[in-house]
């Protein structure tokens, strides 16, 4: 039998650890096998376990959701442990990286370990190009780094660009003026600035300009200087269309592309500009790419089921291009 100690650093930061009724000590208990036992008098948590990695691997998430929730002086949500057990198990530290601050109060936080990875690479890099399938909070957390970015005087203005090709149809075809016929194209993004903005405060920004949303063919000739920049479905544009986006960056900006390769609406004969970008720029260092998994699927459970279904089933799937290859030293599972 092997044991570990850990030292508690007060009963404040143990009980945001443990749960309410201990709803997350029995969770780590049953993920990790082992046996935990609180000492008050000790001031220490003791880890039993027949397997002595299994005792050493809880030791150290009990020190690191101590931490954790020491420094940020709040309580740690279901998706905070479910995150760190993840990183444990697969032999992973458990990372700790900030919520993103955005308005009304509200933050956002990641809810997987690949999601972990991909909100520090927000945060650290200049451009970041992330691929992975539907439900994995690609945008939307681009989104929620965007609007702190702007809240914080870090971006003048956030542009949200998406290319108009869905399922064959054409903006030409469409009833209305320029906003009536990309309004449809556009909807997920206004949502999700939406979440993360006060009533009317979208609004108002879109009208002085702090946001824009656009189709991806209306940014050429564009350098956009101190701004926070996502291009959202990327997996539909070409690669001329992407050259001509990641050019338009200026000082001071970001650059954020998001897509799935599975995905793409593009003619089978059109190479994929995602697929293209994650080929021929995986040598500059300063660009970070990222992969999600299907264990980063955050929506419905019926979400993850149908992710699973269709990627067993791929090889008869309509698809026209092949996964990304992966950055040099990701892992399944990685953002």
């Amino acid at each position: 039998m092997e044991e570990v100690s850990v030292v508690v650093l007060s009963a404040r930061v143990l009980q945001n650890v443990l749960g309410a009724s201990d709803i997350y000590l029995r969770k780590i208990r049953k993920a990790l096998g082992v046996r935990v036992v609180v000492d008050a008098e000790k001031g220490k948590l003791f880890v039993r376990s027949e397997d002595a990695e299994s005792a050493r691997k809880c030791a150290y998430l009990l020190e690191q959701l101590q931490r954790w929730t020491d420094r940020d002086g709040q309580a740690l949500s279901n998706d905070d442990v479910n995150r760190a057990i993840d990183e444990v198990l697969q032999g992973q530290p458990v990372s700790q990286t900030p919520p993103f601050e955005v308005y009304g109060g509200k933050t956002i936080r990641p809810k997987t370990a690949g999601q972990a990875r991909y909100c520090e690479a927000l945060r650290e890099h200049e451009i970041v190009f992330c691929s992975g399938p539907a439900g994995t909070g690609k945008t939307y957390l681009a989104a929620a780094r965007a609007v702190e970015a702007l809240r914080f005087g870090e971006a003048r203005k956030i542009v949200l660009v998406r290319p108009a090709v869905e399922a064959g149809e054409n903006l030409g075809f469409l009833p209305g003026d320029l906003q009536e016929k990309i309004n449809p194209y556009l909807r997920p993004l206004f949502d999700s600035l939406a979440d993360m903005t006060q009533a009317d405060m979208l609004r108002e920004f879109i009208e002085d300009s702090r946001v824009e949303i656009a189709p991806l063919a209306y940014m050429r000739g564009r350098t956009l200087n101190n701004a926070y920049i996502i291009l959202d479905e990327a997996q539909n544009t070409t690669v001329s269309q992407m050259k001509m986006f990641l050019t338009r960056m200026g000082f001071g900006s970001r650059v954020v592309v998001c897509g799935d390769a599975g995905q793409s609406d593009l003619s089978r004969r059109i190479k994929n500009g995602l697929v293209d970008a994650f080929e021929r720029l995986r040598d500059v260092k300063e660009i970070k790419f990222l992969t999600l998994g299907r264990s980063d699927v955050v929506r419905h459970s019926l979400v993850q089921k149908i992710v699973d279904a269709y990627e067993r089933d791929d090889d008869e799937g309509d698809y026209s291009a092949p996964e990304p290859p992966r950055a040099q030293g990701s892992q399944e599972g990685t953002v």
